[in-house]
């Protein structure tokens, strides 16, 4: 397997250690992977993104989706049917699953549905003003002073 090394990056930048977890965590693929719910990731508007899980005899009681600390958890937990059942064929895994997807910054859920056997999760990206690049001016002749206000002694 192919390790990097990100020391050069660690010497020119600061808080990129998140973005070398993440490498490394993706670069992770063993025989174990987890495929189970199969899922889509779709970009839906400029900011707009869709995650649609194919979770077929999953209920909205049966399913919990949660955001905590840059991470969307999506786990199911499928309840237990009566022993007295006796399939066939058992082709709809109803087992228990936990599916994680680290978010990018100012990733917002803007909510969830289920529909047809389909968990929809509305995702948008709302970057803060504060955030977004500004245009400033460059100004001619002599700089600026600030401004002094006088106060008087009391």
């Amino acid at each position: 397997m192919t390790s990097f090394d990100f020391s050069p990056l660690f010497r020119s930048t600061i808080g990129f250690d998140r973005f070398a977890r993440l490498v490394d965590a993706a670069s992770r693929v063993d025989g174990t992977a987890v495929s189970y719910p199969p899922y889509n990731i779709e970009k839906t508007g400029e900011d707009a993104y869709r995650l649609t899980m194919a979770v077929a005899g999953f209920g909205e009681a049966e399913l919990d989706v949660t955001v905590h600390e840059g991470t969307l958890i999506v786990s199911g937990k499928g309840q237990e049917t009566d022993e007295e059942s006796r399939y066939l064929h058992r082709g709809i895994a109803r087992r228990a699953f936990e599916r994680r997807f680290t978010l990018s910054d100012y990733m917002k859920v803007n909510g969830a549905s289920l529909e047809n056997g389909l968990l929809h999760v509305d995702l948008v990206r709302e970057v803060p003003e504060a955030a977004k690049p500004r245009q400033i001016k460059i100004g001619a002749g002599e700089p600026s002073r600030p401004q002094v206000i006088e106060q008087k002694a009391a």
